[in-house]
């Protein structure tokens, strides 16, 4: 299986590219946020590769980050969504907000992506909130202070792996931390990604 592509960027449209590898030229569906993060055609690109085959077709899907082929994975192993829909998902929102909208429970907001009808929205929720929030580090326990500063840096560390900054990923804990009274990594995780998009 193709796991990564790297070489020239021959074509680029909004939905599919072609990479030349060593003077093949690979085909490769992609989501909106991908082609948004790609550079002009003749550039060198490098893409996280999903090969999925039928028996009737072999194709070949790229992200320009791992977090979009890990999501990715997991969308298409949900019951009614296939590679097309689990793209239009990546192409309607990013890895961030996806997350967030999940994590609240958020059916419509989800439901605003293009090809996800509610009971779509739902199935959402309901399969994928455990498994977006077991990506981030568990807590352990610990003495209360000490608790309280693992708890942020646990946070900070799961906006790093969602794509943030370490800076915007510290300003927006701290923000957050300050509305979140509880010792919850979910509601604190939750707010700090509000606070990061602001």
């Amino acid at each position: 299986m193709i796991a990564h592509l790297k070489g020239e960027l021959t074509e680029k449209a909004a939905d599919r590219v072609v990479v030349d590898v060593g003077g093949v030229g690979y085909e490769v569906l992609i989501p909106y946020s991908t082609y948004y993060e790609l550079g002009e055609v003749g550039d060198t690109v490098s893409l996280h590769i999903y090969t999925h085959v039928k028996e009737d077709a072999f194709s070949l899907y790229g992200f320009s980050t791992s977090k979009e082929k890990r999501l990715f994975t997991q969308l298409i192993q949900i019951s009614g969504i296939g590679p097309k829909l689990g793209v239009a998902i990546l192409s309607g929102l990013p890895v961030g907000e996806f997350v967030e909208a999940v994590t609240d429970e958020n059916v419509v907001k989800l439901n605003e992506i293009p090809g996800v009808g509610k009971k779509t929205a739902e199935r959402l929720v309901l399969e994928l909130k455990d498994k977006v929030m077991g990506w981030f580090p568990q807590l352990e326990e610990a003495p209360a202070g000490k608790a309280a500063s693992a708890l942020q840096g646990d946070v900070v560390s799961a906006l790093v792996n969602l794509g943030y900054s370490k800076h915007t990923a510290d300003r927006a804990v701290a923000r957050a931390r300050q509305e979140v009274e509880a010792d919850s990594f979910e509601a604190l995780l939750r707010e700090s990604l509000r606070k990061a998009r602001k």
